[in-house]
């Protein structure tokens, strides 16, 4: 019964998302308002993390297996993709790497930041 109220507290801040991406006329993604109501709540004491931390952690790790239907997706549009194969694995490449390396400098620069104010 806990899972169960957790997956239905993202869902209706999922929900509230989409509210938000129907109302405001910004080029935001729902999912993305979704994600930051979540932090607010979580940041402000609305809601604390072992309200949502089971189902969380359950949506993470099923998360890869989400990505399978858009790449099976891709297969079927092979022929238009020959042509920008290259350019696109190389801004994949790229992108993957500056994504790691700006990661790594932040939670480093958290954590220095963390030891200073504990």
């Amino acid at each position: 019964m806990k899972l169960l109220r957790q997956f239905l507290i993202i869902l209706l801040l999922s929900l509230v998302g989409e509210g938000l991406h129907a109302l405001l006329p910004l080029p935001v993604p729902a999912s993305v308002y979704g994600l930051v109501l979540m932090l607010l709540c979580l940041c402000t004491g609305i809601l604390r993390l072992d309200q949502v931390e089971r189902a969380s952690d359950f949506l993470i790790e099923i998360m890869p297996v989400m990505f399978v239907p858009a790449a099976v997706g891709l297969t079927e549009s092979w022929e238009q993709l020959r042509g920008v194969l290259v350019p696109m694995l190389v801004i994949m490449v790229l992108t993957t790497v500056l994504v790691m390396v700006v990661t790594g400098h932040v939670t480093q620069f958290v954590m220095k930041w963390r030891e200073k104010h504990d």
